[in-house]
């Protein structure tokens, strides 16, 4: 044999083993001596042998992947190159090569093998065979369903190894056109429902792309895991065409993308799925927002276009892509909603470059007095639907489209130069117009008066200007048809005047009349009043022309809805320091608390969040009306009880409960109260408004649950309130299976949590309090009740990690200070000493041994005279075992020996089932809902990893990594070095 040419099976294994070596022409070497043999049996024996050494390593060590490596090429180094069609037959004859056959019925006899090693070294080399094939290679059929029903077994093996490459073996096992493909429905499967995070990358890499297959990938972008929600972007950027989405799943990408938790994330959107989305659209980025729909997605779209901006240069931004004409304008014929949404975006990317900007903002936005003349004109356009016309789709549609535009262009004023006050007085006095005109759609409303104010600065103008834009809406000023006689209505004047003198003194006799008790006199001077009050209505009535109109006050809902917004709107806006003005005021009596009373919901609700923020601004204000928006919060519609609500949630977070300390100014009465009684008023409307707010947390309404679970989180978190069984509530609703698909109140209370406990130790003192109400609130739930579902080791774990010292962002630098673990255990012991024989005990016993102890002498020679009692009483041999291990804790092995001999301590038999340690719980075999995971807190023990979490697989992402030198990669080689020539030398001195 020639050395050069052809080597024996051992000897080509150990050079595989070393990198450096060419596996090219070990491979074409090894061939070339199988070819020259007459009997392949014992060639086939001593390659399975050799190869046998690699598989039952389990570790992905160097050596032995190169070994896999080499052995999958030697393998599919027979099959035959592709050929001609009309060579079909010899071709098959190739793909049944009697070598390639061998290892695959090797290694389908070996799947099932009890060494999770050999298990994962053979779904590793199926899927190193399958993907070494070509892209036309075929095997027989048999083959085919043997590797499919293997592969399909392994994908549920216990290691997330041994599922991840026999997943990725899968790969070229998928009938995508086949809605019954077992393949395609183990993949969906696999990502629906495998615990490793690993096991679902690999699937989302390898899957195909199908009507079928879809769904699952789009969903897996709302992973837990960072990693597989980036790699589910970059399969959707890469296999996914943007027009095989529909608008509904482009828009939910976007907006889950830009708002994902992970940086990671969010740059493959910007970096990976936007560019793909663009390139398919030929670069057309209005296009793009054609196909996200962005008259009901405007944030969204904004925050996209933002981002295609970011990674453009200067030059590319001012690309006339919005066709503006010579003025700088879009010529009204061309306005679209997703061109004028480009305008708006780019000019504000550019005005938020500052100062560097100020040039660009010049080439695509005219100066102020031209654009607001533009505005006003395309304002005139938008129509003013009647109730017939609203009937019509296509009518309302056209006019919505309007509306969305003109609310981009209003919003471009923010974008104007307004430092000339030429142009800043155009664009006020444009404003105003389209305030005090009826036309403009009452959806325009807030915006226009927001950017108004935004342009004014001081609060007395601003009042000013609001409240006679209101009196020129609900009094509209009327013309006289004829010109009035001066010298005549001067006389008239002067008449009227006397008059009124003569009714004041007549008026002022009767009041000393009837003080002198004078009451001939008085009644004389009453019948005169009288004459000379209808003299005066005569007068005045011939003072007035019959042909004049007197105007009256308008009160239809659309003009009061109009004005409330505007009222609204400058509440917000106006400084909370100033006091309430005599303008607001007058607009308080004449327009805000009449509408409370109307009989139109949307003018009830405007005028509740009107009073609201009206009483932020005066406290005797807020005394005054906070009864009135008490019962508004108990017994009118929905959503105006929740503005209700959260107005009485804003006062107490402001003003704090001594708003209710005291009576208004208008509301004392002659005999003033005593103190006491005062104080005990007080106390009786803050307790009647926690009683409300805690009934809102059973209300059935989601809306009203979550805002009063709210208000009561900003209360406690601010230190407006402290109540132990407010906070347990809290947390029985956090728990709750009912709020399961609240996201925004599970998500408040779960980040409300974590931040009060840590804020300062009283808060944690409040969390301690609540530790027995909330474990006796679950373990007394009747069985009809949903907390039975809920698992009550899970809630214990959650408050002890709420309680831990070392998570308070405020630490006491004294270590020996007594800290709330050691009351919470004090509060455990006792409650253990109540009844040593309830099936709770074994609960409180084992979360004694996770709390966080402090080694100050008192507390802990009290503690120690619980247990003591408590080894005595206690009978149940797991709670025994776990009160001397809390002992053993607590004192040094000297101690603790003198310790058992007191107590007479009754040894433990050792040879008890180690499992009995853990704490049976019947919730633990209930349904799972109404679980949370608990972080371990800094400094808490580390729960151990199970096979699932510590054996997972890292999946290499689409993108390639940067190949390290050759120098690093030896030095790695040489670390992770396994050395198989001993074993290989053994097998053969064995044969």
């Amino acid at each position: 044999m020639d050395a050069d040419n052809e080597i024996d099976v051992k000897e080509a294994f150990q050079r595989a083993q070393k990198s450096h070596n060419n596996k090219a022409k070990l491979v074409a070497s090894l061939k070339s001596r199988y070819n020259t043999l007459e009997d392949k049996t014992s060639f086939h024996e001593d390659f399975v042998n050799c190869l046998k050494h690699a598989m039952i390593v389990y570790k992905r060590e160097p050596t032995v992947e190169n070994v896999i490596e080499f052995a999958a090429r030697f393998a599919t180094s027979f099959q035959a190159a592709p050929k001609a069609e009309e060579e079909e037959e010899d071709e098959e004859e190739e793909d049944d090569h009697p070598f390639l056959s061998f290892i695959f019925n090797f290694l389908l006899e070996s799947h099932k093998a009890n060494s999770h090693a050999v298990r994962f070294r053979v779904c590793q080399l199926i899927n190193k065979l399958l993907g070494s094939m070509a892209e036309n290679a075929q095997i027989d059929d048999d083959l085919f369903d043997r590797i499919h029903q293997a592969m399909l077994v392994r994908v549920t093996d216990k290691f997330p190894n041994v599922r991840i490459q026999a997943a990725l073996a899968m790969t070229r096992l998928q009938q995508p056109s086949d809605p019954d493909c077992p393949t395609i429905k183990a993949f969906m499967l696999i990502l629906e429902n495998d615990t490793n995070a690993e096991v679902r990358r690999a699937v989302l890499s390898c899957i195909a792309m199908s009507p079928h297959t879809l769904p699952k990938v789009l969903k897996r972008t709302r992973d837990v895991k960072e990693n597989v929600r980036k790699l589910a972007y970059q399969v959707l950027a890469d296999k996914v065409h943007v027009k095989a989405l529909t608008i509904a799943q482009r828009v939910s990408l976007l907006e889950h993308g830009l708002h994902d938790t992970s940086e990671a994330v969010k740059e493959v959107v910007c970096s990976r799925l936007l560019p793909a989305w663009l390139l398919r659209l030929d670069g057309n980025v209005v296009e793009l927002l054609y196909r996200l729909d962005v008259e009901n997605c405007a944030e969204t779209a904004l925050e996209t276009l933002k981002a295609i901006f970011k990674d453009m240069a200067a030059d590319e931004l001012l690309q006339n892509r919005i066709q503006l004409d010579n003025r700088k304008l879009i010529p009204m014929e061309s306005l679209t909603c997703e061109n004028v949404l480009y305008w708006r975006a780019l000019c504000e990317f550019i005005k938020g470059k500052g100062d560097d900007g100020d040039e660009m903002l010049e080439r695509v936005l005219p100066d102020a007095a031209t654009y607001t003349d533009y505005l006003s004109g395309y304002l005139q356009r938008v129509p003013v639907l009647s109730e017939e016309q609203r009937a019509d789709l296509n009518q309302l549609e056209l006019a919505m489209t309007k509306t969305f535009t003109s609310q981009q262009l209003i919003h471009l004023i923010s974008c104007l130069d307004t430092n000339e006050e030429g142009g800043r007085k155009r664009v006020l006095a444009v404003l105003q117009e389209m305030l005090a005109l009826s036309q403009t759609p009452s959806s325009l409303v807030v915006l226009v008066t927001d950017k108004l104010l935004t342009l004014v600065s001081d609060d007395h103008r601003r009042v000013q200007i609001v409240a006679e834009i209101i009196s020129d809406l609900r009094v509209p000023i009327t013309e006289a048809s004829q010109p009035l006689d001066e010298n005549l209505s001067r006389r008239q004047q002067v008449q009227l005047a006397e008059v009124k003198v003569r009714i004041l003194e007549a008026k002022q006799a009767l009041e000393e009349c009837i003080a002198g008790q004078d009451f001939n006199r008085a009644a004389e001077l009453k019948e005169s009043i009288t004459e000379l009050e209808k003299e005066h209505k005569v007068i005045q009535e011939r003072a007035q022309p019959a042909d004049i109109e007197i105007p009256t006050e308008k009160n239809d809902p659309e003009t009061l809805l109009r004005c409330l917004m505007m009222c609204a709107e400058l509440l917000k806006q106006i400084n909370l320091k100033n006091r309430i003005v005599p303008t607001i005021s007058a607009l308080m009596s004449s327009l805000i608390l009449p509408s409370i009373a109307s009989v139109h919901p949307a003018v009830r609700s405007m005028a509740v969040v009107c009073l609201g923020t009206c009483a932020l601004h005066c406290m005797d204000f807020a005394k005054t009306h906070m009864v009135l928006l008490l019962q508004i919060a108990q017994l009118d519609d929905v959503k105006i009880r929740i503005s209700a609500l959260r107005a009485v949630i804003d006062l107490l977070l402001l003003f704090g409960f001594q708003l209710l300390s005291e009576p208004a100014a208008g509301q004392k009465s002659a005999e003033r109260m005593e103190e006491d009684e005062e104080g005990e008023v007080a106390k009786d409307t803050a307790q009647s408004i926690m009683v409300m707010l805690s009934e809102l947390l059973d209300n059935e309404v989601a809306e009203l649950r979550t805002e009063a679970a709210e208000g009561l989180a900003k209360l406690m978190y601010n230190g407006r309130m402290s109540s132990a069984k407010i906070l347990s509530r809290l947390i029985l609703l956090w728990y709750n299976p009912v709020t399961e698909d609240d996201i925004r109140l599970r998500h408040c209370l779960g980040v409300f949590f974590q931040l009060y406990s840590r804020e300062s130790r009283a808060h944690q003192e409040v969390v301690e309090e609540s530790f027995l109400l909330t474990v006796h609130t679950l373990l007394n739930a009747p069985a009809t009740s949903p907390l039975a579902e809920v698992d009550v080791n899970n809630v214990v774990e959650l408050l002890v990690e709420l309680t831990r010292p070392s998570a308070l962002v405020k630490r006491s630098a004294n270590t020996e200070e007594v800290s709330v673990h050691d009351y919470l255990a004090v509060r455990i012991c006792g409650e253990m000493l109540k009844d040593p024989t309830a099936p709770e005990v074994r609960l409180y016993a084992k979360t004694l041994n996770h709390l966080e102890l402090s080694r100050e002498e008192t507390v802990k020679k009290d503690l120690l005279s619980l247990l003591q009692q408590l080894v005595q009483v206690v009978k149940d041999r797991i709670c025994l075992q776990a009160l001397e291990k809390m002992i053993s804790y607590l004192v040094d092995s000297k101690e603790q020996a003198e310790l058992l001999n007191a107590t007479a301590l009754q040894p433990l038999d050792v040879n008890a089932d180690e499992t009995a340690m853990e704490c049976p719980s019947k919730s633990a075999k209930k349904d799972k809902r109404g679980q949370r995971k608990v972080c371990t807190a800094k400094g808490g023990r580390k729960p151990s990893k199970s096979s699932e979490e510590s054996d997972g697989e890292n999946v290499p992402d689409s993108v390639p990594a940067v190949r390290p030198s050759r120098r690093a990669k030896t030095a790695a080689l040489e670390k992770t070095k396994l050395d198989l020539n001993p074993l290989i030398n053994q097998e053969a001195n064995i044969s």
